[in-house]
């Protein structure tokens, strides 16, 4: 039997207890007796926090999941049998050859899930609901175990092995739960030795620089453990520790892992990951600033307002119907299910939730209400998996969030509308009433994908353009059902690649492979959106130019310039819906009906538009040769993930594509996506050959018109003119011209080295009303002339400029 938890799967969910109840213990404690020192009070603080209070045992959804956990912990029980080298059977830790390779990962992870089953065994022995509430013999195996695991292998002596995450952030975070629970039925000689060896493996120097593996989440895990540390141990100065080395994780960062002032969150110095690192970060910081609340060591740097604003700034953004977005989650999307646990992006969602409501408490009034509004409208949207019936929660993070829904004064809030970009992690995010759609990208800074820990091998192309998207009422399960076992890795959606066949984890661990380009990013009003990519392939000499223009009821998509000398076939991939198990979805055709059984691939020429019944319309302006199939895709976590389950699983898939031949010089492709369109309203799009114009879709430049909206963009990869506009270097454009006789231009410099534009727009305009201080302008009677000032310091934001039109 193995650890139902992934590594960072349980530090997450146990982040969302009250800091109200958090409090409330500090005066409990305080009250109950008159010789309890502080230490004694910060630990009851943690013990309700990992616990949870202010709910019923006997009630649902808890008295389920503490019978649950009961029944965990009496098998952990049970089946513990120590041994040289293991505490279970089948956790051997020893590592016979004792090093940094993948074996050595997996003997220091079995050890740290070790004593994650020691903390369940803690957990169901002082939780109430358990059926082993107390239980002599369950205290004593667990005592058993923490000494056994002391004297084998985490000690003051031992050389650490394998993973450095194992003996410095999991095994000791579990380890000084465990003391905290069982606190009062260990010995002094007992606390000592646990402390000791914390104390070798996670020295002061742990958290002496901000570097290395000393960051963005990970300093937050470090600093737990040294809080922890000193609370158990009663020593002040680990505690101070831990607080003041929280404050370099705080300030924005413009390079490396953190946060930045555009919203984006980065660890591994060139990973997005707000939905895996960034929620074990914002969930830490929720404990620690509950857990030091009131005492010696409250947290009070006031630059942690960054950390609050960043709740409506980084994470929010990517949050829809209860889901975090896949493409800031890096290789936590491999990891599936273990055992009895789901991990998908409505799972990580959920614990985002449960710990931005746990920060609240501790935030600006105005800011927890807004949340609670927000965390509220997540529960209620999210139908595909429900919220409070989420295993993977801990009891704590449950009895928050439950607390939420059932607080009658908090109206919930509905999705919001508009566009976000984020150019310092090479992300986009689109939101429309009734869907939201997310572009992930890659160029200097930002790597095709992380691969690492046996996580992770093939999504090489995750970062090659991919296009998701989600419906209000449909398709939110489009990334949970078993999407990333079963999708061909060589078709993501909206991706261009070459079907080079790629080795796992090509390209090198941990984001080694970066692609040698600059210009990704776009420009955008907060509505709608001029998004690019100049994308190269991972090893592959592919390159092409890649569009998205984002509108209120559809995304125009671009490519051109795709070229390759791969000896191998090149592919736009306009659709890849995974359809679930026995999904049968009609697909239209120009009004004909395709067969609803498995086909291989079909070309339809000169191909107008296309339907996927309660999905999405597809439209090839003026006609394309597409292909597209519909298979059965069977695959498992374990090709994905080394410690995922071999369990099968088969999904149906409708593929549609651009297939542009073997080693392509100037191949394109245009099509419109339009999410819950109906076919009469696809059908409708198509034959209205007025509504988009594109103005330009080459190498040099790629544009469109669409003048019922009054929007024009161009993504110029080289200055020149397209149509009414003319750039003097590289920049994105989009202007929207209002109903109101004022037009909103945006411009931005994806590339970030332009340090002098030239923009000309041949269009009558009376005045400039509105412009940064670096862009001057001058109108004439038919035209306005633009210039920048040094763009490359912007960081890729968009510089709006408001006009009067003549």
């Amino acid at each position: 039997m193995t650890n139902p938890w992934s590594r960072r799967g349980f530090l997450l969910t146990t982040g969302a207890s009250a800091l109200s109840m958090a409090l409330a213990s500090h005066a409990a404690a305080a009250a109950s007796s008159s010789a309890a020192d502080e230490f004694d009070t910060l630990r009851a603080t943690w013990r309700s926090l990992i616990l949870g209070s202010g709910f019923s045992a006997t009630a649902e959804p808890f008295a389920s999941k503490l019978a649950q956990l009961g029944t965990n912990a009496d098998q952990f029980r049970s089946t513990m049998a120590p041994a040289t080298g293991s505490l279970w059977p089948d956790a051997v830790f020893a590592d016979p050859e004792p090093d940094t390779d993948q074996e050595s990962f997996g003997y220091s992870g079995r050890m740290v899930d070790s004593y994650a089953r020691l903390r369940t065994m803690a957990e169901a022995y002082t939780q109430s609901g358990t059926g082993l509430t107390g239980n002599t013999a369950l205290r004593s195996a667990i005592i058993t175990g923490l000494d056994h695991l002391y004297n084998q292998v985490y000690n003051e002596n031992t050389t650490r092995y394998g993973n450095w995450w194992s003996w410095q952030i999991g095994a000791p975070q579990y380890l000084l739960d465990v003391c905290v629970l069982m606190y009062d039925s260990l010995t002094a000689t007992q606390i000592a030795n646990y402390t000791r060896a914390v104390d070798h493996f996670v020295p002061d120097s742990a958290v002496g620089s901000y570097s290395g593996t000393s960051t963005g989440a990970n300093r937050v895990d470090l600093c737990r453990v040294l809080a922890l540390r000193g609370v158990v141990g009663k020593n002040a100065a680990k505690v101070a520790l831990a607080r003041d080395a929280l404050s370099p994780v705080f300030p924005y960062v413009t390079s490396g892992d953190g946060l930045y002032a555009d919203g984006s969150f980065i660890q591994h110095a060139t990973v997005p990951y707000t939905g895996s690192y960034g929620a074990v970060m914002i969930g830490g910081l929720g404990l620690l600033f509950a857990l030091l609340a009131g005492s010696s060591w409250a947290v009070t740097d006031p630059n942690r307002q960054i950390v609050f604003s960043a709740v409506d700034n980084a994470w929010a953004p990517f949050l829809y119907n209860g889901l975090i977005v896949d493409n800031v989650s890096g290789r936590a999307i491999s990891r599936g299910t273990s055992e009895t646990l789901q991990h998908a992006d409505h799972v990580r969602g959920h614990g985002i939730m449960a710990a931005i409501a746990l920060l609240g408490q501790g935030a600006p009034s105005a800011d927890n209400a807004r949340w609670r509004a927000m965390v509220k409208g997540w529960i209620q949207r999210d139908y595909y998996s429900p919220v409070l019936s989420d295993s993977s929660l801990s009891v704590p993070g449950l009895a928050r969030l439950k607390t939420v829904q059932d607080d009658a004064s908090v109206t919930a809030t509905a999705e919001p509308t508009g566009h976000r970009l984020f150019p310092s992690m090479a992300r986009a995010m689109h939101r429309r009433p009734g869907w939201a759609a997310s572009i992930s990208m890659a160029n200097k800074r930002i790597t095709y994908y992380e691969y690492g820990n046996g996580e992770n091998p093939r999504g090489w192309h995750t970062g090659a353009g991919m296009l998701y998207w989600w419906g209000d009422t449909y398709g939110n399960g489009q990334y949970s059902d078993a999407f990333w076992p079963t999708v061909d890795p060589y078709r993501l959606p909206g991706t261009t690649n070459s079907k080079k066949a790629l080795a796992d984890g090509a390209g090198g661990t941990w984001g080694a492979a970066k692609p040698d380009v600059n210009w990704v990013g776009g420009a955008t009003d907060g509505t709608h959106a001029a998004v690019g990519q100049y994308l190269k392939g991972l090893s592959s000499t592919l390159v092409a130019k890649k569009s998205w223009f984002c509108l209120d009821d559809s995304i125009v998509c671009l490519g051109a310039g795709i070229r390759c000398t791969d000896g191998t076939g090149v592919e736009s991939v306009v659709e890849n819906r995974n359809l679930g198990p026995t999904g049968t979805h009609a697909f239209t055709v120009d009004g004909v009906a395709q067969p609803t059984t498995p086909w291989g691939a079909t070309t339809f020429s000169g191909a107008k538009w296309a339907h996927i019944a309660g999905h999405a319309g597809y439209v090839f302006p003026g006609g394309s040769t597409v292909k597209a199939t519909r298979q059965q895709r069977t695959g498992s976590w374990s090709d994905i993930n080394t410690g995922g389950p071999t369990t099968d699983f088969t999904r149906n898939y409708l593929t549609v594509w651009a297939d542009h031949g073997t080693d392509p010089t100037a191949a394109t492709y245009s099509y419109i996506l339009m999410p819950g369109a109906t076919t009469a309203q696809t059908s409708a799009r198509a034959a209205d050959t007025g509504w988009l114009t594109v103005l330009a879709n080459t190498d040099n430049q790629q544009g469109i018109r669409v003048p019922s909206l009054g929007f024009t963009a161009v993504n110029f990869w080289f200055g020149g003119t397209v149509g009414a506009l003319t750039a003097s270097a590289p920049a994105c454009v989009m202007i929207r011209e209002k109903t109101d006789g004022t037009a909103v231009i945006c411009v931005s410099d994806p590339m970030l080295m332009q340090t002098s534009l030239t923009l000309t727009w041949n269009r009558a305009v009376s005045s400039v009303t509105s412009k940064p201080a670096t862009v001057t302008g001058a109108t004439t009677g038919s035209s306005l002339t633009l210039t920048f000032g040094d763009l490359s310091g912007t960081a890729g934001a968009t510089q709006k400029i408001t006009v009067k039109l003549g």
